[in-house]
């Protein structure tokens, strides 16, 4: 199969695309920058042969790397928290997906990807109780990246009502090795072992993003038929992530104790600062509330019906933190035993 990739320059898209090719598919990547695409897989990728340089906003490049494709994965999206980025948050969002899914499915391609994500269910105003699902209902998101997360959801489901063969994946806390930048999952995880190792309500879901790229080559590969399936792996109350990573890594980790309500009030506080000083940190009530109220995700269906093996905590996290030394992102102090040279597993 010859699969659009977009965002193949990005943590999912790369290791998805590197599963796909692993599986025997062809993958022609939509990138804005080449050179990009040749530093995360090297010189010698097919990706850089087959490769269309342009953006998802872009209708016209979109059609000419969807040209004679049989699938596609859309993982690209503009993720931005500053208060000035927001209309270009939406509009790219709302772009990208109108162009890439919608576009795929008025040329008839069968099997459809796209990647969407748990915050679309998440409402910070009135945080679920219960484990989210794929039938939990659409949150009325207060951060452009939620919003147009929201709105991409809304027009994927209406194309699937339709009968568009569209496979969506809602991911969550996504962490490993090989990120060609520190997304936000792997950038948790410098700062809690850095500098805020934090004992709080609620705790983190963690899901290993080879896991991610195995499932989005096995929703590919399905009969064409739209489908949903939750992404996530294991749970980790914040209570236990100390005593968890201690013991991975054979480093002291000195634990404060912080309740959830004051790390909600102090997100208050910085959407307050924000309208006066713009700022890319995750200190928002948005992502407070993710960090202290996330009531947890339910994926037995994914593994029930896809046979998907979601890795164990330990492994995920311990290949997330050699990487994360071996790339310079923690010291050795921070990475204790860890922080010793290993070979880079990439996606498979």
């Amino acid at each position: 199969m010859r699969v659009m990739v977009t965002g193949a320059t990005g943590f999912t898209g790369s290791h998805t695309a590197r599963a796909l090719l692993a599986a025997g598919h062809e993958v022609r990547a939509l990138v804005r920058d080449a050179r990009k695409l040749e530093r995360v897989f090297g010189a010698d990728s097919p990706l850089l042969a087959t490769a269309v340089v342009g953006d998802v906003v872009d209708r016209d490049s979109v059609e000419r790397a969807l040209d004679d494709c049989d699938g596609v994965v859309h993982a690209a999206a503009l993720v931005d928290l500053r208060r000035s980025m927001a209309a270009q948050v939406l509009e790219t969002n709302r772009l990208g997906v109108e162009h890439v899914v919608g576009g795929a499915v008025e040329r008839g391609i069968e099997s459809i990807v796209y990647v969407s994500s748990l915050a679309a269910f998440f409402d910070p105003h009135d945080p679920p109780t219960r484990p989210l699902d794929v039938d939990s209902p659409l949150a009325p998101a207060t951060s452009a990246y939620g919003r147009s997360k929201a709105d991409a959801e809304r027009f994927v489901r209406k194309l699937q009502a339709e009968g568009a063969p569209i496979r969506v994946s809602y991911p969550v806390g996504i962490l490993g090795p090989d990120d060609p930048g520190l997304s936000e999952g792997n950038h948790a995880i410098v700062a809690w072992l850095g500098d805020q190792p934090i004992d709080t309500s609620s705790g983190l879901q963690i899901l290993d993003v080879r896991d991610l790229a195995e499932l989005h080559r096995r929703l590919l590969e399905l009969p064409p038929a739209p489908c949903r399936y939750v992404a996530a792996g294991a749970f980790i109350p914040w209570a236990t992530m100390g005593p968890l990573l201690s013991g991975l890594t054979g480093a002291s980790i000195r634990v404060q104790r912080v309740p959830g309500s004051l790390l909600r009030a102090l997100g208050r506080v910085g959407d307050v600062v924000k309208r006066i000083y713009d700022f890319d940190f995750p200190l928002t009530y948005e992502a407070m509330c993710f960090a202290t109220l996330w009531p947890g995700a339910d994926a037995s269906a994914t593994r029930r019906e896809l046979g998907i093996h979601f890795r164990d905590k330990e492994e995920t996290l311990r290949d997330t933190i050699r990487w994360l030394c071996a790339a310079g992102h923690l010291d050795a102090r921070t990475g204790g035993r860890l922080a010793t040279p290993s070979r880079s597993a990439h996606a498979g």
